[in-house]
């Protein structure tokens, strides 16, 4: 089959790494349609998408307000496939792939148009980021593949990073794109679920490397490098016990609120301890996102007890 493909890039006020990332990406595949979905930060930034897209031929779509990664996702897709794209490769800001990594997520889905692929993810150092990972679903813990050894037994599914993924028109008439409710970390976790329990599978091509620089997009701007923004522990926190409500059985939900303090406090900790001397702003994110992912849960359980 002749393939078109479009790749969709969700910014917000990241223009400045746009411009290395996803220029190299769009050097590698130029064939390939480029749709920039901007999520409203300010008019500067604005300004300096709409600038660059004009002078690289990009297709921008301006959101008037900021709708998350999901939803970005999804207003890229609309107009990709209504220009008649059959395959999207999602790329975050921060990440960029060459041709040969194109090449061969392409290959990967030439005999199976319904399964999910993904590039093995390194830093700008060379060390592995992502090469698969796994949601434990006893804990609500997610880890890498090679946490497999050490929880041998556990009941786990499969997940593919958001980061970069490519996606054939079949998998995404699967499911109908991202579930926007997520706006920002978990769409990932949830829409692979989602892929698998349509009759999808994952795979990830380890002939296919993507660079990524972790955070780049989403650190804090008056901490330490290693310290993650409000956005960051907000959804992640919240995003969690999303998650349990949508796809856990009503034990499930119990569990993941039960140890979602805990849960909390190590995602917190992914930002080091050096962190806490200005404590605010990170404990702020965990007692919002906290109190925010419990009502969901909470509703959920309530909503089907009503039904019974």
């Amino acid at each position: 089959m002749t393939r078109s493909v479009a790749i969709i890039v969700v910014n917000y006020a990241s223009a400045g790494v746009l411009s290395q990332n996803l220029v190299a990406t769009a050097a590698a595949m130029p064939d390939a349609e480029v749709y920039v979905v901007d999520n409203l930060h300010s008019a500067a930034e604005r300004a300096r998408v709409q600038e660059l897209a004009d002078r690289r031929r990009w297709r921008l779509i301006a959101l008037p307000d900021n709708r998350g990664f999901g939803a970005g996702v999804n207003a890229g897709a609309r107009e990709a496939w209504r220009d008649g794209a059959t395959d999207l490769l999602v790329l975050n800001p921060d990440a960029s792939l060459d041709a040969a990594a194109a090449e061969a997520l392409s290959a990967a889905t030439a005999g199976d148009r319904r399964v999910l692929v993904s590039p093995v993810i390194h830093t700008p150092d060379g060390r592995t980021w992502f090469d698969g990972c796994d949601l434990y679903l006893g804990t609500g813990e997610t880890r890498g593949r090679r946490a497999r050894d050490r929880f041998p037994g556990a009941e786990r599914e499969e997940w593919l990073a958001g980061t970069a993924l490519w996606v054939t028109r079949e998998v995404w008439d699967l499911v109908d794109g991202f579930d926007e409710e997520f706006e920002l970390y978990w769409e990932d976790v949830d829409f692979s679920h989602r892929v698998r329990v349509a009759g999808g599978t994952l795979a990830v091509v380890p002939s296919a490397v993507a660079v990524h620089d972790e955070g780049a997009t989403h650190r804090s701007s008056t901490q330490r490098s290693e310290a993650k923004s409000e956005l960051y522990y907000y959804f992640n926190i919240r995003n969690r016990l999303l998650y349990a409500a949508r796809h856990l059985d009503d034990d499930g939900i119990r569990t993941w609120l039960v140890s979602s303090t805990a849960s909390a406090r190590a995602i917190l900790l992914r930002g080091g301890r050096r962190q806490f001397l200005r404590p605010l702003p990170p404990l702020r994110a965990a007692y919002r996102g906290l109190r925010d992912g419990r009502r969901i849960a909470r509703a959920e359980l309530a909503r089907r007890a009503k039904l019974r």
